[in-house]
């Protein structure tokens, strides 16, 4: 049977991108970080991998794949929205949001979007 066994984002500096997600998910590397690849891991318990690989790919401004990363409430989504700006994220002036969106777009420092999903959202 397969299983999801990791998620890849290209990059254009995987340095770069490897310190904000380790500081944005509490994630470590598998192994010695090379300057085109690195694979990080939860740094306790399980979770899916994230593979950050060196790209040349323009980023696409409505990307057909991202990342949710989910909490639990409101509260906890402007929080984490905020603490995960002070790393490095910016906000994306997404024009496809809902009325009542339960998401909040960001992209990271190399520019790759991801939501930040308030799971408690009625």
């Amino acid at each position: 049977m397969l299983r999801v066994g990791s998620v890849v984002l290209g990059v254009s500096d995987v340095s770069r991108a490897a310190s904000f997600w380790m500081a944005a998910l509490g994630y470590v590397p598998r192994e010695e970080t090379e300057d085109d690849w690195v694979v990080l891991v939860p740094s306790e318990g399980a979770g899916v991998p994230l593979a950050l690989g060196l790209s040349e790919t323009p980023l696409q401004e409505h990307p057909r794949s991202h990342l949710d990363l989910y909490v639990r409430d409101a509260a906890e989504q402007t929080a984490e929205v905020e603490r995960l700006v002070s790393l490095g994220a910016e906000r994306v002036d997404w024009d496809l949001y809902p009325d009542d969106p339960d998401f909040v777009v960001l992209a990271d420092p190399e520019g790759n979007r991801f939501c930040v999903i308030d799971t408690g959202h009625h």
